[in-house]
């Protein structure tokens, strides 16, 4: 009978930059039983939002995540302009969606560093880093700031794109396209890779359903699903179609996130090209009325949940948070049991886990 061993992984670990530890149990080198250890990263956000006059709620959220910070502040300004209602005008709806496809491209391209990184491709790493560095110049240069942006306010955004930023957009995404497409047909091309992704950590349809996972790891197993198709921000105005693989591995989980970085591109662009006349802002009368809102948006990771109750004040009543790490973690559970020991990196690094998101 094979001796069981348990091996914590995390939550320091040179692959994983993640505060988050997996207890793993193997059997020789393959991995049987896994325990996730979470809790090193909580922060109490959801109750300081109601200490907070409102609008300071947004640059609290907008600093849940470093990487998808953009769609946090987007998120929660929507949840909170739905108290009163606002309606906003057509440009603030395609500059939010500019500034959220701009934000889900640097995050698959800082996504695809790692992946190169875990199977030891340092060089190529940071060739995608380098690219993803053209990216957050262009939301430094729109928005004012590469990583917290603090573009969103309640009725609309501080700034706009003239026709010179746009030029220069268009411009430099398609750099990023070119330079992207010859990296990613590399690292996927890959004989290594594939035979470190293809048929491991399987998540099929049915389980990914149950498990309740968002996103890129839900698309990967066949399910057609993405929060951009209720048609928020300009999302019904432009030619969207989720991006689907159906195997459910390591390999289609990458693969859905390598053509989310093109589609994302085109998105982009396409929103530039249509972009409406109008203002950026629309005032706002009054304080959050006492009601209850929903807002929900498609993260770079997966949906995005914000609740916000508002009782006639200027502080927020309650604000709730679910990020798209918390319902994937769940498939850890899944695809780890079975996976050799040397597998466990990657597979877990296929979800594009945030721990700072989940635990708030």
């Amino acid at each position: 009978m094979a001796t069981r061993t348990v091996v914590p992984f995390g939550p320091q670990h040179p692959v994983l930059p993640e505060p988050v530890q997996l207890r793993l149990t193997y059997e020789d080198e393959k991995v049987v039983e896994v325990t996730p250890v979470i809790g090193y990263g909580h922060r109490g956000i959801e109750k300081a939002c109601e200490l907070n006059e409102y609008a300071k709620n947004i640059y609290l959220c907008e600093r849940v995540c470093g990487i998808c910070s953009y769609q946090h502040s987007a998120t929660v300004v929507e949840a909170m302009e739905r108290l009163w209602p606002i309606e906003l005008t057509p440009r603030i709806n395609y500059l939010r969606t500019i500034w959220s496809e701009m934000a889900r491209t640097h995050s698959h391209l800082l996504w695809l560093g790692l992946l190169a990184d875990a199977f030891g491709f340092e060089s190529m790493f940071m060739q995608f880093w380098r690219i993803r560095e053209k990216v957050l110049d262009l939301l430094e240069q729109t928005t004012g700031h590469r990583v917290i942006q603090s573009v969103n306010i309640v009725g609309g955004v501080r700034r706009d794109i003239d026709e010179q930023q746009k030029r220069m957009i268009v411009s430099v995404l398609g750099e990023v396209q070119k330079e992207s497409k010859s990296l990613i047909n590399a690292l996927i091309g890959d004989y290594t890779v594939k035979k470190r992704t293809v048929g491991v950590g399987i998540i099929t349809k049915e389980q990914a359903i149950s498990l309740g996972c968002v996103g890129p790891t839900l698309r990967a197993s066949g399910v057609s699903e993405d929060v951009r198709l209720t048609k928020y921000h300009a999302y019904g105005e432009l030619n969207f179609e989720p991006i689907v693989e159906s195997a459910g591995d390591c390999f289609s989980r990458a693969a859905v996130r390598a053509r989310e970085l093109f589609q994302a591109i085109d998105l982009q662009l396409e929103a530039l090209s249509k972009l409406p006349e109008g203002e950026i802002a629309v005032k706002v009368k009054g304080n959050p009325p006492a009601n209850e809102a929903v807002m929900r948006t498609e993260a770079p990771r997966g949906e995005l949940f914000y609740y916000a109750k508002g009782n006639g004040t200027r502080k927020l009543e309650r604000m709730k948070i679910r990020t798209p790490t918390y319902a994937n973690l769940p498939a850890v559970l899944v695809l780890l049991p079975g996976c050799q020991l040397a597998d466990v990196p990657v597979n877990v690094l296929s979800i594009d886990p945030c721990i700072s998101c989940t635990e708030r």
